[in-house]
């Protein structure tokens, strides 16, 4: 591949990725896209070749059909509410065969190294020997593929059988056996209901509360607002809240610890079948856990259990292995950027995807593959860099006060809050770049582009 300043490198080509090229290519931007896999799909081609899908083969979505698809590419009518990770990724399929963007992915090729050159731009290499020179670089490169153990690690030690969420992908080999799984997130809750089903005993470790939601909510999918929009989120919250409270009572009934944070304060967990499985004492719940001792695990409550497999639903690490990590790192997941795309040190390296929304990633990640194409045509100007470090400190601290400083709520945002506000920003930014309120770096790039 010959060195290449016009183009742009795009890392990634699963949800996040494949929208970021049909953006680029949508506004005449030249990129490359490397892939480590075969196919596109990411974290939702079930055995993905590039070994980092998390997908279990039981897999459906937590946010409805409309919520999740592309705003000019809608799912298939035949689809039902909730689609299976299998439809997803053949939607994928047919959104990347639609927009004519597979010629332009690098597939089985990963990325080794991206560093900055002086003077703008990123040499990257690849794992074919091969390196580029590029003007811009967009990061796709997801967030639930780096496996987050408990740290520090729980005392003692377990001779039983011991793995990730993310090896998980069926029951068979659980018969007949106790299991602990270790989580209150999605995937843990999916897979101790699963399990439920064929073990012996399936228990549910605990360690604090957290609300549980349907996946209807008076018979609408639960990402279907039953409640106006407009209304001020503490209305919104409150009312929420009951008719939650009237749909399924109170989580403590179900023996789930009482939750420590308000409705909608943490990232909820959905399941419509968790609180059934433990009324009927399918899955036992379980507090942290104090000792690790052979067969044995010890409890906070002072009880212990036989078990024979642990499964560690403790979620992902933040992780970008082809970077150097003093220059990008995300230590506790935590990576300060504007608005959650824009490096404030580095103006010409972007991030699509990496947030954690209350919805669907990818319509935001289309928004956001928008935005950065604004960027790059010289349609959209940033504020300088004082203003955009002020502005993130100050959404750091409104998401700490509101979600606290665990690993999981550092990319949390409210789906509809951050289009609006992306949305003015990218109005404010087209003001500036109409006035030459643009680095002269990036006039240069945008001028040899064109």
């Amino acid at each position: 591949m010959p060195p290449s300043t016009s183009k742009v490198a795009i890392i990634g080509a699963g949800s996040s990725g494949i929208v970021a090229c049909k953006v680029l290519k949508q506004h005449g931007i030249a990129f490359d896209c490397f892939e480590a896999g075969d196919r596109v799909g990411g974290n939702w081609l079930y055995g993905n070749s590039n070994g980092l899908s998390s997908a279990y083969q039981s897999l459906h979505i937590n946010t409805s059909r409309p919520k999740m698809q592309y705003s000019d590419f809608p799912m298939p009518a035949e689809y039902p509410q909730f689609p299976h990770h299998s439809q997803i990724a053949a939607y994928f399929e047919s959104y990347a065969d639609h927009f004519g963007i597979k010629t332009h992915i690098r597939f089985r090729t990963r990325v080794l190294k991206c560093e900055p050159v002086a003077g703008g731009g990123w040499e990257i290499t690849s794992d074919d020997g091969q390196t580029g020179r590029y003007r811009a670089l967009l990061v796709a490169n997801g967030h639930h593929w780096s496996r987050r153990w408990p740290d520090p690690p729980f005392p003692g030690s377990f001779i039983g059988e011991v793995m990730h969420s993310h090896d998980y992908r069926t029951p068979e080999g659980f018969e007949d056996k106790n299991v602990l799984v270790i989580g209150f997130g999605n995937s843990a809750v999916d897979i101790a209901v699963e399990l439920s089903r064929i073990a012996r005993r399936t228990m549910l470790c605990v360690r604090r509360g957290f609300h549980v939601i349907p996946k209807y909510v008076l018979g609408r999918p639960l990402d279907q607002s039953i409640v106006p929009t407009w209304f001020p989120f503490r209305v919104q919250r409150e009312i929420f809240k009951l008719v939650l409270r009237l749909q399924q009572g109170d989580v403590t009934q179900y023996g789930l610890p009482r939750p420590d944070h308000e409705l909608l304060h943490a990232h909820p967990t959905v399941s419509a079948d968790l609180l059934t499985r433990l009324s009927h004492g399918d899955i036992a719940v379980k507090p942290n856990i104090e000792l690790l001792d052979g067969t044995e695990v010890r409890f906070a409550d002072g009880s212990s259990e036989a078990v024979d497999a642990i499964i560690y639903c403790t979620g992902y690490r933040v992780d970008f292995p082809f970077f150097s990590p003093e220059l990008i790192s995300a230590p506790n997941n935590d990576l300060p950027l504007f608005h959650h795309v824009f490096h404030p040190d580095c103006p010409d390296v972007f991030f699509i995807g990496l947030l954690q929304p209350l919805g669907a990633i990818m319509p935001l990640a289309e928004l956001q593959s928008e935005w950065v194409a604004d960027y790059l045509v010289g349609e959209y100007g940033l504020p300088d860099v004082a203003q955009m470090k002020t502005t993130i400190a100050q959404e750091r601290e409104s998401m700490r006060r509101r979600y606290g400083n665990a690993p999981r709520h550092t990319m949390q945002v409210d789906f509809a809050p951050y289009v609006k506000t992306v949305n003015r920003e990218r109005r404010r930014g087209a003001r500036r770049a109409s006035k030459g309120l643009r680095s002269p770096q990036m006039m240069a790039e945008t001028q040899a582009a064109r």
